[in-house]
């Protein structure tokens, strides 16, 4: 029997059991439903959800549960005080606890007669469900366990309170009040969203709301309809069954009451949220459980799906007997509730209760922060955006100003019909003035390589002759040439031409300092902008000061959750993070995720950025495992929303390939750079910024997998586009110290030697001494020098490098065990032999324990130490780490090269030695088969 006849099935027995006398409906429900305990249970569910709605009390469907007050008393450190509620799936007592501290809690048992698998996962789910929140407006679970004679039970927060409804009518709070309050119970439920947690049965009786220091807070309980968004346990199932639907009628959504939809998701809570609301606004509910009384369970499910309800303030006002009291409750009248409830308090909650759960909230932030908006007189998402709506948010916000303003208007009535004349022609020639705009910024947007790679020639015409124009075309508007060129200078920099970018949003900042003044969000959004074209031309203090400037004034104007902060936070983030400054980028990035998530959600576009920046930061600091895990959910939600195509998500690819290159997972790496790198020449071209760092990731992962040539001729075409871009920034440092690497592991010591001292004198002048992109240049030129015999001064060079790397980055960071490992290296060539193997021994072990035995940083560690055995004669000692570096993943340069590495001359001709040579061989050639 497929889905929908068992469900026509259900409808049959149930109408016709509500036909029958209720002492007559068992006997009727045991033939109906002969054997079929699943079935029972669908039409019993049924029943005592008609039952509930229509306030009845059916004797023969409540479930009898163990008379505990008979049995037992107490039981382990519990003693039973009074039964507070019974629902559908168990039982909930005030019960004394003795141990390990004296208190009042609330105990929930499970029915005694369902103890089927079904019902026994619904109260495991909601166990766990309140176990992992941890939120002031959710009580919390203190205990589980079972009774004596196995009745299951948990013990949560008592919550001495009453019904959110039933609260504010007893303080007869205000419509602001009784806002506020409710606001905090979205936050509670958002919470639980952000846990996976969805409630399913949000009602007054569930939110209760206790006083804290003589402050209301709300607490929301019985979570027992709780449905995870993805199970708590592998395998296991959601609790819904075929046919059934859980909630309470009049709170649940049309999703829930229609049995054909199987899916219920955040919205489900935001519709239920808004019938609280609609209640705290009206009284009553937007459809009456009373008309349910004499109808079918279908006939109620699908008035619950299709029948639109009044809007609040036409409800108060046709229900003319009732209007009084409700309004009283209020603390109004009824003609001035109908008034305030008239406009943005209607389309709000109209919106929580869209049938359409597409055109509904996406979540209860967004239903609270529209809430917020309207206590603040702004306007409102579910309101219109006309130009009058607007005025008059901001006349409610101002009203002493506009007061005054519209005393002077009487006062100089003479002038008001001249200034209504030059008003309008003012008016007229600023609408032309941003269409003119719109269609310059329409034409510079097909100038972005990724819309129309074809137009660029064009499009950079038109830009060019455009900026030279600025000056005179448009002297008499200064605030339109501002933003002329804010938008222009922006243009520049997407096109990757930094130079004029900066000059024109450098001269829109100082036009619009003058004329709005430096607190303006005009002036504001240009700083912001020009602080990212410093940033990405290397001038990271200056980007970093002006960032803070920003960030200071936004938290003080707009708050700390505004958006536009948020944005100058992530700025900030950037510019530490470019100077090497990663725990405290860290630190902010943390701070602005956490505020993302809550204020825009989990699956935000915004959101999804911080991650993405975060996890380049974890990755600096070689927490490669957590950067992974980040990397693979930024992914999945750029290609998802973004297209593969866009160069926000080539990043983000490019980025996970970069930590599986930081893993030692080199062939897994190449997929991932290899396809960003690809795209990114098709989508952005050969000469984007972008682009050629694409390129430069898979060069330096090929040299890696040793295949030298590629890498190398990639690693030149990107130092050439570096150097033409501008010599003196971070990217090209970083260019000649991969080309260096590439050219030290060919044998072409000379040349290397060349590039990487190009790579250290250039990175101090534009970067710092200490920064970590010189460090590691210095740490590889190091490297190459003792290479050349040039041991004296590889040692000072690597000592210099490990003092400042275990400064800036930190002893355990994988760049520092790396040097340690070099300057160990270097020593034993120097017969400094103890001071070596300690420093081999401690950078293997760190590795070990770090990153892991089979990384490739690891076998390399053990590599070295095994040159530092044999120097030392113990042959038998070195060649059980050769045997492990070469097992555990070593390299494929390094393993090619061992029987040529003169460290090892010693061995030649030891029958082990000769051994781990073929061996050495067959694995690197195993790593380089063709991909």
């Amino acid at each position: 029997m497929d889905h929908q006849e068992q469900w026509e099935k259900i409808k049959e027995i149930v109408g016709a059991a509500l036909d029958r006398e209720p002492s007559e409906r068992s006997a009727f429900l045991d033939g109906a439903c002969s054997n079929d305990e699943a079935l029972r249970a669908e039409v019993d569910s049924l029943l005592s959800a008609h039952a509930q709605a229509s306030g009845l009390s059916e004797s023969v469907l409540a479930t009898q549960f163990v008379d505990l007050a008979q049995v037992s008393r107490s039981f382990g450190p519990y003693q039973l005080l009074q039964k507070l509620g019974e629902g559908g799936m168990g039982q909930v007592w005030l019960v004394e606890q003795s141990t390990p501290v004296r208190r009042k809690v609330a105990l929930k048992f499970i029915k005694t007669d369902m103890y089927d698998d079904s019902v026994l996962r619904r109260f495991q789910s909601e166990r766990q469900s309140l176990a992992i929140m941890d939120h002031p407006t959710i009580a919390k679970v203190f205990d589980a366990g079972a009774t004596p004679d196995g009745q299951p039970y948990f013990v949560m927060e008592y919550v001495p309170g009453v019904a959110i409804t039933e609260y504010c009518d007893q303080k007869k709070l205000k419509i602001r009040d009784r806002l506020e309050l409710f606001i905090r119970a979205c936050d509670g439920v958002q919470h639980a969203h952000q846990k996976a947690i969805l409630h399913r049965d949000l009602k007054p009786a569930n939110i209760l709301v206790v006083e804290v220091d003589g402050k209301p807070m709300p607490r929301i309980i019985d979570f027992g309809l709780a449905k995870p968004v993805t199970p708590f346990i592998s395998g296991e199932s959601l609790n819904t069954q075929l046919g059934s639907f859980v909630g309470t009628p009049g709170y649940m959504s049309p999703e829930q009451a229609d049995p054909s939809t199987q899916d219920v998701d955040t919205r489900t809570d935001v519709y239920s949220l808004g019938v609280i609301l609609y209640e705290l606004l009206t009284g009553s509910l937007p459809v009456d459980p009373a008309r349910w009384k004499n109808k079918r369970v279908d006939e109620v499910l699908r008035q619950l799906r299709e029948e639109d309800p009044p809007r609040p303030s036409t409800k108060v006002s046709s229900d003319r007997n009732t209007s009084p009291s409700r309004a009283l409750l209020r603390g109004t009248q009824p003609s001035q509730l109908v008034s305030l409830l008239r406009g943005d308090l209607d389309r709000i909650a109209m919106k929580a209760v869209e049938k359409d759960r597409s055109r509904r909230y996406g979540t209860p932030t967004e239903l609270a922060a529209d809430l917020n908006r309207y206590l603040k007189n702004e306007p409102v998402i579910a309101g219109p955006a006309s130009a009058g709506y607007r005025l008059r948010k901001y006349i409610r916000r101002n009203r002493i100003a506009v007061a005054v303003a519209a005393g002077l208007v009487l006062l100089l009535a003479g002038f008001a019909a001249a200034q209504a004349v030059q008003l309008r022609r003012i008016t007229r020639e600023r609408d032309r003035a941003n269409r003119i705009t719109d269609f310059m910024t329409s034409m510079f947007k097909v100038s972005d390589p990724s819309e129309a790679r074809g137009n660029s020639i064009t499009a950079r015409e038109i830009l060019d002759k455009a900026s030279k124009d600025i000056d005179t075309g448009l002297v008499k508007d200064p605030e339109l040439q501002a933003q002329m060129m804010h938008v222009m200078g922006h243009v520049y920099y997407t096109l990757g031409l930094y130079p004029r970018g900066e000059a024109l949003l450098t001269r829109a900042v100082d036009i619009r300092r003058r004329v709005l003044g430096p607190e303006h969000r005009d002036t504001l959004a240009s700083m912001d902008e020009l602080g990212m074209v410093f940033n990405i031309e290397n001038r990271y203090p200056e980007a970093e000061k002006l960032n803070r400037e920003v960030l200071e004034v936004r938290r003080r104007v707009l708050g700390p959750q505004n958006l536009d902060t948020l944005t100058s936070m992530s700025h900030l983030a950037k510019a530490l993070y470019a100077q090497g400054h990663y725990s405290e980028a860290e630190k902010w990035e943390r701070e602005v995720l956490d505020l993302h998530r809550r204020v825009l959600g989990p699956n935000h576009l915004d959101t999804v950025l911080t991650m993405q920046l975060l996890a380049a930061t974890l990755e600096r600091e070689g927490r490669y495992s957590e950067a992974e895990k980040m990397d693979l959910l930024v992914v999945d939600a750029k290609r998802r929303v973004q297209g593969s195509d866009s160069p926000s998500t080539l990043l983000a690819i490019s980025n996970l390939g970069w930590v599986l290159y930081q893993e030692g997972r080199y062939a897994e790496a190449e997929k991932f750079l290899r396809e960003a790198a690809q795209t990114g020449r098709r989508v952005l071209g050969p000469d984007h910024p972008l682009e050629t760092g694409l390129l430069g990731r898979l060069a330096t992962d090929l040299d890696y997998e040793s295949r030298y040539p590629e890498a190398e001729k990639l690693q030149r075409e990107v130092l050439a586009a570096r150097r033409v871009a501008g010599p003196e920034r971070y990217e090209t440092v970083t260019a000649a110290e991969n080309l260096g690497h590439t050219l030290e592991d060919e044998g072409r010591y000379a040349e290397a030697e060349k590039f990487l001292r190009e790579a250290v004198e250039t990175g101090r002048r534009v970067l710092s001494a200490e920064h970590p992109a010189v460090l590691i240049a210095m740490s590889e030129l190091g490297q190459t020098l003792d290479e050349e015999g040039r041991s004296a001064e590889a040692e000072e060079l690597e000592r210099d490098t490990v003092d400042a790397q275990r400064r800036v980055l930190g002893p355990e960071h994988p760049s520092t065990l790396a040097s340690m490992s070099r300057l160990a290296r270097v020593l034993s060539h120097e017969r400094q032999y103890a001071d070596a193997e300690k420093l081999a021994g401690e950078a293997r072990d760190v590795d070990r324990r770090v990153l892991g035995p089979e990384h490739p940083d690891t076998a390399l560690s053990t590599y070295n130490l095994a040159i530092v055995e044999e120097r030392l004669g113990k042959h038998g000692e070195a060649l059980r780490l050769l045997l492990e570096a070469i097992t555990h993943g070593l390299p494929p340069g390094n393993a090619l090269g061992i029987e040529k590495d003169p460290d090892f001359n010693s061995l030649h001709g030891d029958p082990h030695f000769e051994a781990l040579v073929v061996e050495a061989h067959q694995r690197a050639a195993a790593t380089q088969k063709p991909k």
